[in-house]
């Protein structure tokens, strides 16, 4: 297998070092999954979500962030690897449906695409194990790779552990017909808690309360069925929104 090279691509000018990305590859073959796979298992142990923003790749580790954009009509979209495959050697990623109708490759089953490392997950036990399985399947070489030390490291060691706390929610257990409030920040001042709850509904959220906690304001999202729950936090962290907390909601 010949030698990854990386390059490391910015927005120049007045843009800071979190606008970059790390090119991975580019001119591979993209591919998706859906209704097949809906709602079973992926190989992190989530369940898995054909409309959520995520993929399967057979060697980045858990909770990378990828940039895909589609070469033919220049659309991207970031998701985040939870899953294992393609496994065949010709083929890069396979998008979640929900992913691939961003970039308009529904139609066409594949494209070529380039891909762009936002953020690099942790190699841990679990992603090298299912990794060195996948690579094997598909008959290609396993590689670990590392990205060129910048500015942002401690940024996206940071995310790292973000989405290693979004994916520990995501695997609790929660009874049939409970209901649940996702916090999904808190504040000091009322005015600041009342701007955020405007925001959230403004980007398509419903059902968005406060709840008083002594001197905090917690701003959530009100009564959301436990089969709902891990789809509303892909939601959630689709838009940005990731420090979350998830609640059994108390019988009014």
């Amino acid at each position: 297998m010949k030698k990854l090279i990386f390059v490391l691509t910015c927005i120049a000018g007045l843009m800071t070092s979190a606008f970059c990305n790390t090119l991975y590859k580019t001119g591979v073959v993209a591919s998706y999954y859906a209704e097949d796979f809906h709602g079973k298992k992926t190989s992190n142990g989530e369940v898995f979500n054909m409309w959520a923003m995520t993929c399967a790749h057979k060697m980045l580790p858990f909770n990378t962030m990828l940039k895909v954009t589609n070469l033919s009509n220049g659309k991207s979209v970031v998701v985040r690897v939870n899953d294992r495959g393609p496994f065949v050697a010709n083929r890069e990623i396979d998008l979640s449906k929900g992913a691939a109708s961003k970039i308009g490759m529904i139609g066409s089953g594949t494209a070529k695409v380039k891909l762009e490392i936002v953020s690099l997950g942790v190699y841990t036990k679990a992603s090298v194990v299912t990794a060195k399985k996948a690579c094997l399947r598909a008959g290609i070489k396993y590689v670990q790779i590392t990205i060129p030390k910048t500015g942002k490291d401690a940024a996206v060691a940071e995310n790292s552990k973000v989405l290693e706390k979004i994916e520990a929610i995501k695997k609790i257990k929660r009874a049939d017909g409970a209901l649940w409030d996702i916090q999904v920040g808190a504040f000091s001042k009322r005015e600041n808690a009342l701007n955020f709850a405007r925001k959230l509904k403004s980007t398509g959220f419903e059902n968005v309360i406060l709840q008083k906690n002594e001197t905090i304001l917690r701003v959530s999202l009100k009564a959301v069925p436990s089969e709902e729950v891990n789809a509303m936090i892909d939601k959630l962290v689709e838009k940005g929104y990731h420090d979350l907390v998830v609640r059994l909601r108390k019988s009014n």
